[in-house]
């Protein structure tokens, strides 16, 4: 009997010590970098300016550059070594997926940080703010989410302004897209009466579009979108060294000339920073 209590107990610490290490192993990511001398962030391809494939066939844009110029360098400093980053594309239904089975390390697009999603994984400081709101054909009836009886509207599946419709306004006809090329495509071809999404990604769309005159972006934000980098759920260590790296931004004025540089009167979508968000942005670090 005193054997068997032995035995047993010896598995159950064997089994407990392979849990923690299995756990330890899954978060903790700066040394999973510092192993591979890769930073591995899952971003857009189709999203401009945040993130998307340009004409020269690049992979660029605001939050790209966000990693590159002011993360990376506290990664690195955390790590001791130069490292690289490799980008994977994610979309709103793969995102938390590819976080978890480490398939990537950090989501670097346009993700909204909102308390359900708090409960799968951690955010870093908000990036990005914005609100949903709809493109339409120049010309249409609707106008906000008052004008939505009846109308096919086009969304992302897993997107937060999806999730809205559906359930605070049921009078429209919901149809969701794996991701916003696929829903934009949709509204050119007529089999939908508008697209919603966080506004600055309708101005990109409205921009890049083959003729952007015949569009509009409509409507009051009826949400609030705060675009934050979303990471494995308990790893401080990494959170603290992405979170660094945006506030060394905020108050080295790095950010701000990132912001300038896609958002710009120059830039790839003109989006003037109003004062209210640059408050919003200090204010997360006391500024």
């Amino acid at each position: 009997m005193k054997r068997m209590f032995s035995v047993v107990v010896a598995v159950a610490v064997a089994l407990g010590l392979s849990l923690a290490s299995s756990v330890g192993a899954q978060q903790d990511t700066l040394a999973k970098i510092k192993e591979t001398g890769v930073l591995t962030i899952g971003t857009r391809t189709g999203s401009p300016p945040f993130a998307y494939v340009n004409k020269n066939n690049e992979w660029v844009g605001f939050s790209i550059d966000l990693v590159e110029m002011l993360v990376k360098p506290e990664v690195q400093k955390a790590v001791g070594k130069s490292i690289k980053i490799e980008k994977k594309e994610s979309t709103p239904p793969t995102r938390i997926p590819l976080l978890s089975s480490n398939a990537v390390d950090l989501i670097a697009g346009t993700m909204t940080d909102t308390p359900q999603r708090r409960e799968a994984v951690d955010f870093s400081l908000t990036f990005f703010y914005t609100g949903a709101q709809f493109l339409v054909k120049k010309g249409s009836p609707i106008k906000g989410v008052n004008d939505l009886a009846g109308k096919r509207v086009a969304a992302q599946q897993g997107a937060t302004n999806a999730k809205i419709i559906r359930e605070k306004y049921p009078q429209a006809q919901l149809r969701e897209f794996p991701d916003q090329p696929a829903a934009f495509q949709a509204l050119l071809q007529g089999q939908v009466d508008a697209y919603t999404n966080d506004g600055i990604q309708l101005y990109g769309l409205k921009a890049k579009a083959p003729k952007p005159d015949e569009w509009d972006v409509v409507g009051d934000f009826y949400s609030e979108e705060p675009y934050g980098m979303a990471m494995r759920k308990g790893d401080a260590k990494f959170k603290a060294a992405v979170d660094a790296g945006l506030k060394n931004g905020f108050e080295s004025g790095k950010y701000f000339e990132i912001y300038e540089k896609w958002f710009g009167p120059k830039g790839e979508l003109p989006y003037p920073m109003t004062p209210q968000v640059k408050a919003y942005l200090l204010k997360q670090i006391g500024k």
